[in-house]
C-alpha cells in the first residue's frame, strides 16, 4: 500500500497518551494471542501423546477470540489502521480536498455512534453478569466467569468510540484549515 504524502500535524500531548494507552491494551492481545497459542499446543500435545487433554481450551480459545479482538480495536481505530476502501478518497481527493476530511469525519461519526452503542447494549449483560455470578463450563468439570469478557467487549467498544471522536475531531479541524476551491 502506497503511504499518504500528506503531512500530518504532530499529535497533541493527550492524544500521544490516549494512543499509548490503547496500544499497551493492544499488547496485552497480542500477549493473549500467545498464550492461546501455547494453550492450544500443549492441548494437541497432551490429546495425542499423552492421552490427557486439557479441559476447557475449545471454550478459552472461543472466548479469546472476541476478548482479544475488543482489546486490540480502540488502537488499530487510532493508528488508522482499520482496513477501508481508499479507492472512493483517491478517487474525490483528484476533485477536492475538503471531500475526503468530510468522509473521513462522516465515517468517525458512525464509527462513533456504532460502538458506542455496542458499548451501551452491552453494559446490561455485563452488570447481570457481575451481580449472578455468570460463567460457562460444565459445573463441577470446568467453569470460568463470563464477567471479564463480557468487560472487555464494553470497555473495547467504548474506547473505540472514543477512538472514533477524536479521529471526527481532527478530521473536523483539517476541513476547517482547508480553503475551498472556487468550484466546490
Amino acid at each position: 500500500m502506497q503511504a499518504d504524502t500528506i503531512a500530518e500535524p504532530d499529535p497533541s500531548p493527550l492524544r500521544r497518551l490516549l494512543q499509548g494507552g490503547l496500544n499497551i491494551i493492544a499488547a496485552v492481545g497480542t500477549i493473549w494471542i500467545f498464550a492461546i497459542m501455547l494453550l492450544i499446543v500443549a492441548d494437541v500435545v497432551g490429546r495425542n501423546f499423552l492421552a490427557a487433554p486439557i479441559t476447557g481450551v475449545a471454550e478459552i480459545a472461543a472466548r479469546s477470540v472476541v476478548a482479544i479482538v475488543f482489546l486490540m480495536l480502540p488502537a488499530a481505530v487510532l493508528n488508522g489502521s482499520l482496513v477501508r476502501a481508499d479507492f472512493l478518497l483517491r478517487l474525490v481527493e483528484s476533485g477536492s480536498e475538503r471531500l475526503p476530511h468530510a468522509l473521513d469525519f462522516v465515517f468517525a461519526v458512525v464509527g462513533t455512534l456504532l460502538f458506542g452503542a455496542v458499548a451501551v447494549a452491552a453494559w446490561p449483560d455485563t452488570a447481570s453478569a457481575w451481580r449472578t455470578a455468570e460463567f460457562f463450563g460444565v459445573r463441577g468439570v470446568w467453569t470460568l466467569p463470563t464477567f471479564p469478557f463480557r468487560l472487555i467487549i464494553v470497555f473495547g467498544s467504548a474506547a473505540s468510540a472514543l477512538a472514533f471522536a477524536v479521529l471526527g475531531a481532527e478530521s473536523l479541524g483539517r476541513l476547517s484549515t482547508v480553503k475551498a476551491r472556487p468550484h466546490e
